[in-house]
């Protein structure tokens, strides 16, 4: 393959993406220098507006894996991809509606917090050890993937963006903490769209107009966007992509703690879910950026495919090898789509250090040592930054070694989020699920949703449900390369034609749902959980909609849990801190001490608000 090399202004353009960032860490360390304490270096002392919020939470979860890797999809699968709009608005809704406020009123910084208060320490530790590891291999090849790709089409040199990658995320969230990560998040988010707008005027341009880009793609059957197929083997369909892509990204941010963590440090609950709904327009422009991006390169290279003709090894390196052709004349404008797609890898890195070192340190080190004082707390959140930073970047070293392996890890991240959503849905939707059930919910999703993924990477699903669209190299010039062509499947068991082939979009579902009727199950064998034991915060009573019309009914739903108690009415009225009443004590050798406080509700904003920090958390 001819690699065609970057030009000095491409670097330059580059190298700024990495100048600014770290000086976004290096005011903030400034800026906050007096204000040193644990609260303000990992949730922005709770204070934060909507605005920056929603850029750092779209920039954070549409890595460079997405600038790369949607592109191609849409390429060779065509723009069934669109009906993610679907699965985004859901979402979002779910989030915002359904977990932010339970997450926001319990007053936690660490999401699996709220594990320990529903539960107890042993699941809570569980997660966050399950959390720790998904996120360490997940990160490491998020920054190697891309790297690799722009490497082997543009000469970008690899190691050199691993470390440099590693070291600038890990230098501005060690100095600036979660203000310096959600403003470098923001600056970044515009870098990505920038760079995409770059590519899709000169791309239309080279193919004539976007009505030919329209037309070109429409022959080539790429525009047929719905398609209601029910069979779960299809890798894209509409029931594929809305209800499995629904459970894939939920568990990404209904329950992550990197989603959380930042709509927790929002000034009120409104300003929270401002910034979800906000973030929700942010992932529908880069949604509809990506798609139209593939269907430009579609029209490109309509005659000659660069992936089947052999010119490129790999599917993830079209958008690379098509961005070099149409700026091949333009130095700067390739560098400035490098720095589109590391501002999404530098945005997932950071928001990753961030929330592994919140999650360790409100997890693991105030839980064996409650009592450190203001500035030993942030110098171990800054070396707990640091480390993961190290981790994160060693990890993106050992992935060059992994070979296939790799493949098999950036499925991880869905693979454990489906079993995560299930665990915090037992604790919010399902008041009677004890702590056994919670456990061996959690390892039954771990079990099937492994077990699904697993089978799927050793036996790959049938060509069939699989084989991209038609794709031409009847204007190519002839190589030695040896066409490939679709794989000869040896023997395998009949288990790989119908569990193991199913669309990737399902793992989440089959962890989320094993892992719901598991505890459900176990539940009911060893005993519910009484439910006066419960706080009601803690418990979002959705079968309020549904038995609206009965008290009864909706009481009975409860579970015995005090909804109507008054507590949370008197909190909307007074606007007081909500403090936990003389014989509502929470099982399972819960300290006592260790419970939290919730913020306080602001009738006029009607929103909860974080000052109720100031005294009680704090």
């Amino acid at each position: 393959m001819e690699v065609k090399n970057f030009a000095i202004w491409d670097y330059v353009v580059f190298a700024a993406l990495f100048f600014v960032s770290s000086g976004i860490g290096v005011f903030f360390a400034i800026k906050e220098r007096k204000k040193a304490t644990s609260r303000e270096f990992l949730v922005g002392g709770r204070q934060m507006s909507f605005g920056p919020v929603a850029l750092s939470l779209t920039a954070s979860f549409m890595s460079a894996v997405t600038v790369l890797g949607t592109p191609s999809e849409v390429y060779r699968f065509g723009a069934s991809f669109t009906v993610f709009f679907i699965a985004y608005l859901f979402v979002i809704i779910l989030t915002s509606e359904l977990f932010l406020p339970v997450f926001y009123r319990s007053g936690i910084t660490s999401t699996y917090e709220y594990l320990q208060l529903r539960f107890n320490k042993p699941v809570r530790y569980a997660a966050t050890v399950i959390y720790i590891v998904q996120t360490i291999l997940y990160t490491g090849v998020v920054v190697y993937a891309p790297a690799l790709a722009l490497n082997q089409v543009t000469g970008f040199d690899l190691w050199g963006s691993v470390f440099a990658t590693g070291i600038v995320c890990t230098f501005y969230c060690t100095l600036g903490g979660l203000k310096a990560v959600v403003w470098t998040d923001a600056f970044q988010m515009v870098v990505m769209f920038v760079g995409f707008l770059t590519v899709l005027i000169q791309g239309s341009t080279h193919a004539g107009g976007f009505h030919n880009v329209l037309e070109q793609s429409t022959n080539g059957s790429r525009l047929h966007i719905f398609d209601f197929d029910v069979d779960p083997l299809r890798r894209h369909t509409f029931w594929t992509i809305t209800v499995g892509g629904t459970f894939t990204w939920l568990g990404i941010y209904g329950v992550n703690q990197s989603t959380i963590q930042r709509c927790i440090s929002c000034k009120t609950e409104k300003h929270a879910k401002l910034a979800l709904y906000f973030n929700l327009l942010g992932l529908w422009i880069i949604l509809v950026c990506a798609v139209f991006s593939g269907l430009i390169m579609y029209s490109h290279f309509k005659d000659c495919d660069p992936w089947t003709s052999g010119i490129i090894s790999a599917p993830d390196q079209l958008m690379p090898y098509f961005v070099m052709e149409i700026f091949a004349t333009m130095p700067g404008l390739p560098g400035l789509f490098v720095a589109c797609a590391f501002s999404g890898t530098l945005s997932t890195v950071a928001a990753s250090i961030n929330a592994l070192a919140t999650v360790t340190f409100e997890d693991f080190v105030k839980s064996c040592f409650p009592h450190l004082s203001d500035k030993l707390s942030t110098w171990i959140s800054k070396g707990l930054c640091l480390l993961f930073g190290v981790m994160c970047t060693s990890m993106a070293v050992a992935a060059s070694v992994l070979g296939g392996v790799v493949q098999a890890s950036l499925s991880i991240h869905g693979m454990c989020g489906g079993p995560m959503l299930g665990l915090f849905s037992l604790g919010i939707l399902f008041p009677f699920v004890n702590w056994k059930g919670a456990l061996g919910g959690l390892l039954t999703g771990i079990i099937l949703s492994f077990w699904v993924a697993i089978g799927a990477f050793i036996y790959p699903a049938p060509a069939s449900k699989t084989w991209p669209l038609p794709l031409s190299t009847d204007q190519c010039i002839k190589s030695n390369v040896t066409a490939t062509g679709s794989p000869v499947l040896s023997s395998r068991p009949a288990i790989a034609d119908t569990w193991y082939s199913i669309s990737y979009l399902y793992y989440s579902a089959v962890g989320c749902l094993g892992c719901i009727a598991a505890g459900v199950i176990i539940s009911l064998l060893t005993g519910c959980q009484r439910g006066e034991d419960i706080q009601p915060l803690l418990i979002r009573p959705v079968c309020n909609l549904f038995c609206f019309w009965s008290k009864k009914y909706k009481t009975l739903c409860w579970c015995g849990v005090q909804h109507d108690s008054g507590t949370e009415q008197e909190n909307l009225e007074n606007g007081s801190a909500w403090k936990q009443g003389a014989e509502s004590v929470l099982q399972n050798g819960l300290r006592r001490e260790s419970l939290v406080h919730v913020p306080g509700y602001d009738p006029k904003d009607k929103s909860y608000n974080n000052m109720a920090f100031e005294i009680t958390h704090f």
